[in-house]
């Protein structure tokens, strides 16, 4: 079954830090540019952080730059996102996704099947 498998959100403080990590299970994740998305209650979905397949490019959106990084570990077939300075604003789902590659994260076109994705909550 092809799928990704989201793990690593829980409520923390803010000005807290998480690592995401998104596992891909039955295909290889090499060849695939990933994004990372996520979405409030009552809010759109919207897209946080990109990295390409081949030469590691990274994006992150306005609201996570300098405080959000998207890496990858091809020969674990798993990405991640570390979460620094986190903010209440940060609380939401967070899920991982195939992309089309793209240079810009308001752009970034999601692909094939989604994970269950991980619950982010960032509260005193």
């Amino acid at each position: 079954q092809v799928q990704f498998v989201e793990s690593g959100g829980a409520l923390v403080q803010p000005g807290g830090s998480l690592r995401l990590s998104c596992a891909a299970r039955g295909f290889n994740l090499t060849y695939y540019a990933i994004g990372w998305f996520r979405q409030a209650p009552g809010k759109e979905r919207e897209g946080v952080s990109y990295i390409s397949a081949s030469d590691r490019r990274t994006y992150h959106a306005d609201s996570v730059k300098g405080r959000f990084t998207i890496s990858r570990d091809d020969s674990k077939n798993v990405a991640y996102l570390q979460m620094e300075s986190l903010v209440p604003e940060d609380t939401a789902v967070y899920h991982c996704a195939k992309v089309f590659p793209t240079n810009q994260v308001a752009t970034m076109s999601p692909f094939g099947s989604w994970g269950q994705g991980t619950q982010v909550t960032v509260s005193s």
